[in-house]
Parts: structure tokens; C-alpha cells; sequence
């Protein structure tokens, strides 16, 4: 069973010059999953549509934990990537990774996961941008 879960998120804002002391980067963007969900709650009652990552400056690195939800009938392994960057080359200064350890996610089971966005040092020329996250469940 493959299970694919694609977060898109569009950043507005800037990667915040040296001279500046900071900017505001915000996120908005809708999920689409088949066989897991992403939930802002332990509860899994709020569906996570979006990502807030607040004021960002070079160097900077954010948190957002989430909770991800088995919604199929077999165990699941998960993997996490990104794509479709806009600038293309803002990948190269701007990483997304998360705690998530390759542990066998059974049926209806909740997993505490933390995404960790962090902003290169030498970031420059990029004012705005957008990736999609990409969980892919195994099983």
C-alpha cells in the first residue's frame, strides 16, 4: 500500500537582508492525503491546512510539530520530501526536516512528528517562496 500525503505551502514575505533586523514570513496552503492526515492537535480533530513560520532571518531555524494519522488498514513507513520550489534555487538555502525515526506507523495510530525549517546564513535574493512536503507512507 502507498500512501502520499502533500502539504503546499506558500511563503510571503522576505529572507531578511543583514542591514534588516527582521521580516515577516508567513504560510498558507492545503493538504492532500490518501491512507494518512496531518493534524495541528493530539486529538486529530484539527486537520493542519496551513503552517504559520512566523519572523525568519538568515541563520534562523523554526519548529511546528504536527501529528500524523494512519487513516488506512495496514502499518505504514513514512519518508518526507520536498518539491516544486519557487525560486528554484531557494532549496539550496532553505531545508525542511523532521524527527520522524522510520518507525512502523500501525492502523489509526497517532505519531508526534516535528518539522524543522531552517534559513541558511548565507540566504540572499530570495524575497518569497513556496515548496510542497511530501509524506509518503510504505506498508
Amino acid at each position: 500500500m502507498l500512501s502520499v500525503l502533500a502539504l503546499s505551502f506558500y511563503f510571503l514575505g522576505a529572507a531578511v537582508s543583514p542591514r534588516q533586523v527582521s521580516d515577516r514570513v508567513t504560510s498558507r496552503g492545503t493538504i492532500k492525503a490518501i491512507g494518512v492526515n496531518v493534524y495541528s492537535d493530539s486529538g486529530c480533530t484539527i486537520k493542519m491546512s496551513s503552517i504559520d513560520w512566523g519572523t525568519l532571518e538568515p541563520g534562523a531555524n523554526k519548529n511546528v510539530t504536527c501529528y500524523i494519522r494512519n487513516e488506512g488498514n495496514s502499518a505504514l513507513t513514512l519518508s518526507l520530501s520536498t518539491a516544486t520550489w519557487s525560486p528554484s534555487n531557494a532549496s539550496q538555502f532553505i531545508t525542511l526536516t523532521w524527527d520522524y525515526g522510520g518507525k512502523s506507523v500501525g492502523s489509526s495510530e497517532v505519531l508526534k512528528v516535528t518539522f524543522k525549517l531552517a534559513v541558511s546564513a548565507a540566504i540572499s535574493g530570495i524575497t518569497d517562496f513556496s515548496f510542497d512536503i511530501i509524506i509518503t507512507g510504505f506498508g
